[in-house]
């Protein structure tokens, strides 16, 4: 996309996004299960299309098997759904729930940040506790619980969008911490100048790409 493209698609598309994130704040206040929901979510996404992520999960949830299911279980409705990496990432919701399900994860909720100036410790400290979560994904839950306000979410897509308006010279081969950290930098850089929050501009792209404002 031209900055031209993007500046058009945030103003027709706004009240939208506003919206979709309006329900992730939403989301992000309903309690310790409904983070957690989301968390299992962005467990999944890695090498995974959005939808089938969220269908498993919507699959899950309709058994309660997200929140007592073992791990072979989880892993097998993950299969069907079209998952992959299935196997572990069974094994990772359910170390996951193990770790924050006193309380009704109330641990979980506890790492929400207080304010915008936090979201990058909370996100650390999230890529810290929980198995199969990087700073992408970390960045995506936070963003879907209404946290992640600072945060970019560095999938390909965005990336490619990145290097089409020039704040990439190329697609990243690696991101280490540090270069996810600068190539953050530069986006939030970017979003200023251009006048398009963070958190709108991934919303942008993603409906630009795929033709539905999502998750």
């Amino acid at each position: 996309m031209r900055i031209s493209q993007i500046k058009k698609a945030h103003l027709e598309k706004a009240a939208q996004i506003e919206g979709r994130l309006g329900e992730f704040e939403k989301a992000g206040g309903s309690g310790g299960r409904e983070i957690f929901v989301e968390l299992c979510f962005c467990v999944l996404t890695p090498q995974t299309k959005a939808r089938a992520a969220w269908g498993a999960i919507a699959c899950l949830l309709e058994n309660g098997g997200i929140f007592n299911a073992g791990a072979g279980a989880i892993s097998m409705r993950l299969k069907k759904e079209g998952v992959r990496f299935h196997r572990k990432k069974g094994e990772y919701i359910v170390a996951a729930r193990e770790k924050f399900c006193m309380g009704e994860f109330a641990r979980l909720a506890a790492l929400m940040p207080k304010n915008e100036q936090g979201q990058r410790a909370a996100r650390d400290a999230i890529v810290g506790e929980v198995k199969g979560i990087g700073k992408k994904e970390a960045s995506h839950f936070l963003r879907n619980v209404g946290h992640g306000s600072t945060l970019a979410i560095l999938d390909r897509h965005v990336l490619k969008n990145l290097v089409d308006v020039g704040v990439l010279q190329s697609m990243p081969k690696t991101l280490t911490p540090k270069r996810y950290d600068e190539i953050e930098r530069r986006m939030g850089e970017f979003c200023s100048r251009i006048g398009v929050p963070m958190h709108h501009l991934d919303l942008v792209f993603w409906s630009e790409q795929t033709g539905e404002i999502f998750k």
